[in-house]
């Protein structure tokens, strides 16, 4: 079974990278620590106009109709950059989700202006002092005829101040066994909506928080079908972890060349570094840790892609493994750099805040393994 990428594939990633380089690759993700946001939105448009935000959308929509495979060089090259924003969110997230779950209102709405680069999506789940538990979810949704009544607090909202609609998690119906959830899409400029940006430990991410206090919305914003949010979140999950793993390649590939040009070039008792022992056989390790974080990634998304038995086994382990792999190798860059690896100067600290925030986004390494033992009806 062949799962590296094809010709065309790669001339694409020449091209994102390419792109990338230009615009002086982790300075967008410096620029945005300093709540600079303008480098961002050129970058995003310019990524647009090379089709990186349409690749799985359909044709009819404005999209270019490919597979999620064809997906994994723009997310690796966006994870090598530590390219901030919702390209996670709103591409690999809320565009499946939309294309399977929407009506056709919705479709017509938000999927051309996701394929055009005009529209972002960001997903408001985690509540103040909750966990990403269904059941603790308490924003409450009143109906009212053909509308309903948003109340409730969301936190941790990546780039909530950025994105033009939330895709947000409510409850719709008294359950209390992971029931009784709605998916509703809510814009940011809709009466009764604010927020506020959050201090994060990675400056380059802007963690919100987001106040809905009597937000009226028509009832036909309800993503997928009343009540029954708890489907679509888990299916619109394994989307997002693919993805996901394919952006932390992205860093981890990254990490590695860092370290072994410095290991080059980094002098020491009269000899380049990278001529010891310790330093040899720790990019040893890490490489050994980045191509079996690449493998487990393609196999997920391909799984993924072909709708395989164990595509939810494939996602969930993957997940579990490159999220604490990603976090081991940035450890590494740090301790090869030594003293000035956590510098300002130095792009080695950037890489592990950012594998510091995907530790727990949307849940840690232990939920992801219990996803996939459930998966394989352990």
């Amino acid at each position: 079974m062949d799962f590296s990428l094809n010709e065309e594939q790669e001339m694409f990633r020449g091209s994102v990278r390419k792109y990338l380089d230009g615009g002086g690759q982790t300075k967008i993700a410096r620029e945005m620590a300093k709540n600079n946001t303008n480098l961002l939105t050129k970058t995003w448009k310019g990524l647009a106009q090379l089709g990186c935000m349409g690749i799985t959308v359909k044709e009819e929509y404005g999209g270019a109709e490919l597979t999620t495979v064809d997906q994994v060089p723009v997310l690796e090259e966006l994870g090598r950059a530590l390219l901030p924003g919702l390209y996670l969110e709103t591409v690999a997230f809320a565009a499946p989700m939309i294309e399977k779950f929407g009506t056709t209102e919705q479709k017509e709405k938000y999927l051309p202006g996701i394929a055009d680069g005009s529209r972002t999506i960001s997903l408001a789940w985690l509540e103040p002092g909750k966990c990403f538990n269904l059941n603790d979810i308490q924003m409450t949704a009143k109906f009212d005829g053909d509308s309903m009544i948003l109340n409730g607090s969301k936190t941790l909202v990546p780039e909530g101040n950025l994105a033009d609609t939330y895709l947000v998690l409510v409850r719709s119906e008294s359950e209390t066994d992971g029931k009784g959830i709605s998916f509703v899409l809510v814009d940011r400029n809709d009466d009764g909506v604010d927020y506020r940006v959050l201090q994060a430990m990675d400056e380059t991410r802007h963690l919100t928080e987001v106040n809905f206090k009597n937000v009226i919305v028509s009832n036909s914003r309800i993503l997928g079908e009343l009540h029954r949010g708890e489907d679509a979140i888990e299916e619109g999950l394994l989307y997002l972890n693919a993805a996901l793993t394919s952006i932390m390649v992205g860093g981890m590939d990254k990490i590695v060349e860092m370290c072994a040009e410095y290991a080059k070039i980094r002098v020491q008792f009269g000899q380049p570094i990278g001529r010891f022992q310790a330093i040899k056989h720790r990019i040893a390790d890490m490489k050994l840790d980045l191509e079996t974080a690449r493998s487990l990634s393609y196999y997920a998304v391909w799984a993924l892609d072909e709708k395989a038995e164990d595509a939810a086994v494939a996602v969930n382990s993957a997940r579990a493994f490159i999220t604490e792999a990603y976090l081991r190798l940035a450890g590494h860059g740090i301790q090869i750099h030594g003293g000035i690896g956590v510098t300002e100067e130095i792009d080695c600290h950037l890489y592990l805040k950012r594998a510091q925030y995907y530790q727990t986004y949307l849940g840690n390494s232990r939920l992801y393994r219990e996803k996939a033992a459930t998966a394989l009806n352990w």
